[in-house]
């Protein structure tokens, strides 16, 4: 209900952020949304800065981007699942370029193993790249956001987190780890007067991106796979007007209401959409 209040409000905003003159990072631009939320920024006269471990994906984002008007874009490797490189990365970030004031997180993998299927190394691979990458790039960028009182932390989760999906226990564990702490970090921020940083948690379905390997919804019209760049024009949206959650498609409301519905019910829905089949046929290996 509160996030059908909040989505309401947000059609007629109180203030909308304007983009001119933050330096925003975005970890994972070389592809997919990444990408397009550095192309929707790049005219909005921001400085855009780049992490991602694809060197040529990273300079050809850095290439579209100044073709779309942005004049300031740094591009760094940075392998996100070392919190080495992180930090090690966010001191250059620092010295070069100055104090982040939007931070992107998007980085991200999706195995699409079984429980049973998956690794140990599968699962802290997962963990590091999803959930342990936004805590070292929140802690590395955080604290200057609160000497000034000023930021904004943007993070994709997903709809998985909302609801365990079939093949995806380390993701979903992943993500939902991220939406605890992004909620703790805006309880933190809120009660101890650092309101002027904002936060934002991204909650799609799939997108069709490389990372969904060509996953296909069998109900399109209730879960459908969202278009890259309308997903990004989504996500922008959500930071301008400084929502704190953005859950799309629609249909993923209905798993918010988990709590409140016998478990069948979930798996009939589940079984209807005909989730298990779409993600054998896109993750299945021989």
């Amino acid at each position: 209900i509160s996030l059908l209040i909040e989505n309401i409000i947000c059609i007629f905003p109180l203030r909308k952020k304007y983009f001119a003159g933050e330096i925003v990072l975005i970890t994972g631009s070389a592809n997919g949304i990444g990408r397009q939320v550095a192309l929707k920024l790049a005219p909005l006269g921001v400085t855009l800065v780049l992490w991602d471990i694809d060197d040529e994906g990273n300079k050809e984002t850095s290439r579209l981007a100044q073709q779309k008007g942005a004049t300031h874009v740094f591009i760094y490797h940075c392998d996100c699942s070392r919190r080495e490189d992180v930090y090690e990365q966010a001191d250059k970030v620092r010295k070069e370029v100055g104090d982040v004031t939007i931070l992107i997180n998007n980085a991200g993998i999706l195995i699409g193993k079984k429980f049973c299927d998956l690794t140990d190394e599968d699962f802290e691979k997962t963990l590091r790249i999803n959930f342990f990458s936004q805590v070292w790039t929140c802690k590395a960028f955080l604290p200057a956001m609160m000497a000034c009182n000023r930021g904004h932390l943007v993070s994709t989760a997903s709809s998985a987190a909302l609801l365990g999906f079939y093949r995806m226990s380390d993701y979903a564990a992943s993500k939902g780890a991220i939406m605890g702490m992004m909620e703790a970090i805006n309880s933190e921020l809120y009660h101890g007067g650092k309101r002027g940083i904002k936060t934002t948690i991204i909650c799609p379905y799939f997108i069709n991106t490389g990372l969904s390997r060509g996953f296909q919804s069998a109900r399109p019209c209730l879960f459908p796979v969202s278009d890259v760049e309308y997903a990004a024009s989504k996500i922008v949206d959500a930071i301008k007007k400084e929502k704190f959650y953005l859950i799309m498609p629609p249909a993923v409301y209905l798993l918010g209401l988990k709590i409140f519905l016998p478990r069948k019910m979930i798996l009939f829905l589940e079984s209807y959409i005909k989730f298990p089949q779409s993600m054998d046929k896109a993750f299945d290996r021989k």
